[in-house]
């Protein structure tokens, strides 16, 4: 049983460990929901190694049949998203990725809304595991989501920044795909509602 009077809330703690991630049925991939989970960082240690080794450049072909509205590929096992835009532009960025296999949602979907200064709230299941955390969270340095977001087909699915830059290269999330700020602003600017995203 958790004893909360060995838990000390703190700003940090908070902000590096709240990403809420709930998955829905897709297009041919069978439904999966995750009530109540975060990214929580806690346990993120010198130790735990980046995976660089397979850090590599892909074609697109293989992948989508067109570039129409762009393209996103995250592979999970190099921890790195894929870029192509309509004009076949090419970029390739480092990421967090789900901490274990049955928190990874594979499959097709796009990107359905984008968000500049992404706000955040726990669902019921994360309030009453964590009470003292706030009901809202508003744009800026406390929030999860970092600068961006680009919300995906898949409810609470997102590919977001992220303030605390210890992520990224790691296996260290319930779900969402991080990147650092910088570089989901750049993924932000250059897609659309409607662009393609294929996990793998």
């Amino acid at each position: 049983m958790h004893n909360k009077k060995n838990f000390k809330f703190s700003r940090r703690a908070f902000v590096s460990g709240t990403c809420a991630i709930g998955l829905s049925v897709g297009s041919g991939v069978s439904a999966q929901t995750i009530s109540g989970t975060t990214e929580i960082e806690a346990d993120i240690s010198p130790v735990v190694r980046r995976n660089i080794s397979s850090f590599r450049s892909l074609e697109w072909r293989p992948y989508f049949k067109n570039l129409r509205k762009g393209a996103i590929l995250v592979d999970i096992t190099s921890r790195a998203l894929h870029m192509w835009t309509e004009k076949e532009n090419y970029s390739l960025y480092p990421t967090s990725v789900p901490m274990t296999d049955d928190l990874i949602k594979f499959g097709r979907t796009s990107v359905v809304k984008k968000v500049v200064g992404p706000t955040w709230s726990p669902t019921p299941e994360m309030k009453k595991r964590n009470p003292e955390w706030p009901d809202f969270v508003p744009a800026g340095p406390d929030n999860p989501l970092g600068t961006h977001a680009l919300y995906l087909g898949w409810r609470y699915y997102r590919i977001h920044g992220t303030h605390d830059t210890r992520k990224i290269g790691r296996r260290s999330s319930n779900g969402c795909i991080g990147l650092y700020n910088e570089q989901i602003a750049e993924v932000f600017k250059k897609s659309v509602v409607g662009t393609q995203v294929l996990v793998i």
